[in-house]
């Protein structure tokens, strides 16, 4: 059917090539591209005995345009799946245009030197990417991601309007370390240490950091305390869902990880300002992402489930109509399958099924779109192919 070239080597980006060679049928050739060329090699190794997919690496720098287009020129791939870092998404981006190739990611761009997470830069590039006649699938992870084709499902099957959305992403993993994060310890500190933020009758409202609590009894895990945060798939949401008055985003913490990560904060090792030491400017966050464990180095120690989701409250034929739907992964279940945890898991494979979208036809718009956009049904149907199946409640309790 078609040739990926895949950007990243990480957790992430393991997972999804993994479910790139269980789908040979759509995934011909991968081409595995990372800064470290040996961690390329060593999952081609691993794989390619096991799968039709031809599977070939090389080496790039994601924050080098030159050797991005360089090399899309030499692989000539269907798409590009950005499995790299938020903060390449636009020299990523840069490369699709400058060589007409389609492009995919899990996380919206963020400026190195600024905690700040929004689409207006990857929109920006809308109008380019039509005239280029290709496409730009932004957010195809989990949250965001299956987080807006469940909106979109729900839209079309259950909603005329949807007026209130809370997304509840709970990880009831444990890894058994004292403090880790369970993706890229960078971007996950810069997540949950920003201001919080929910969407409500047209405009944004802040929180300081972790203000809003709640608890809630998630199902095959139990009650779990969960916090609001910002979270880039409100912005999205916000333009495509009719009738909307307010959307929220929780996610649970463990009292262990707060306390951590309230003292890392309190010594300044969360800034992302630059700081001099023996002579040499050091970021702080980017040092203590160093000494972290790294996230795709918890997949053998990690037990319990996750629960990510989707509560809708909106209208149907003028009455009020409840909608829960949602999906429950386990971690050594993850494991026994890809050698990794649920949370990497739960980007990767939508990751690759975004991407077969493309691929495949399903989704073909030319221009920068946001993953709700389209048609849901068929996303659906692969989520449950392909290991993520989703469940549905017509009478959830709600959040407060």
């Amino acid at each position: 059917m078609g040739k990926a070239l895949i950007i990243g080597c990480g957790g992430v980006a393991s997972v999804a090539i993994h479910k790139c060679c269980q789908n040979s049928d759509v995934f011909e050739e991968i081409c595995i591209a990372s800064r470290t060329l040996s961690k390329c090699e060593a999952l081609k190794a691993k794989l390619e005995n096991k799968t039709k997919t031809k599977i070939s690496v090389a080496k790039v720098d994601a924050d080098n345009v030159d050797e991005l287009i360089a090399l899309i020129n030499e692989v000539k791939p269907d798409i590009v799946m950005n499995l790299a870092l938020p903060y390449q998404d636009l020299k990523i981006m840069d490369a699709c245009l400058a060589t007409k190739t389609h492009y995919m990611d899990t996380a919206n761009y963020e400026p190195e030197d600024t905690a700040k997470f929004e689409y207006s830069w990857q929109w920006a590039y809308k109008e380019k990417f039509e005239e280029a006649g290709i496409m730009a699938l932004l957010g195809s992870g989990f949250d965001p991601g299956v987080t807006g084709v469940f909106s979109a499902y729900a839209l079309k099957h259950y909603f005329d309007e949807i007026n209130y959305i809370d997304i509840l992403d709970c990880n009831a993993g444990d890894h058994g370390y004292p403090f880790a994060t369970n993706f890229n310890p960078e971007i996950n500190i810069r997540e949950v240490s920003a201001k919080g933020s929910y969407w409500e009758n047209g405009a944004w409202v802040e929180t300081e950091p972790m203000e809003i609590k709640r608890v809630y009894d998630f199902p095959e895990i139990g009650p779990k305390d969960m916090y609001l945060l910002h979270h880039e798939e409100i912005e999205s949401l916000a333009l495509n869902m009719p009738g909307i008055k307010r959307i929220r985003f929780f996610m649970t913490f463990g009292q262990s990880y707060l306390t951590h990560l309230k003292c890392l904060e309190n010594v300044g090792m969360t800034s992302i300002e630059p700081i001099e030491y023996e002579g040499k400017m050091i970021v702080p966050l980017q040092f203590l992402k160093a000494v972290l464990p790294d996230p795709a180095s918890l997949g053998p120690r990690t037990k319990g489930k996750t629960n990510i989701g989707c509560i809708f409250k909106g209208k149907k034929n003028g009455e009020e109509k409840l909608y829960y739907v949602y999906n429950v992964c386990d971690h050594e279940s993850c494991y026994k399958e890809v050698e990794s945890q649920a949370i990497s898991y739960t980007t990767g494979v939508p990751a690759m099924i975004g991407a077969s979208m493309i691929l495949t036809g399903k989704w073909n718009k030319p221009g920068v779109h946001n993953i709700e956009e389209f048609d849901p049904d068929p996303f659906m149907e692969e989520l449950n192919k392909w290991g993520l199946p989703w469940k549905e409640s017509f009478n959830p309790d709600l959040v407060e």
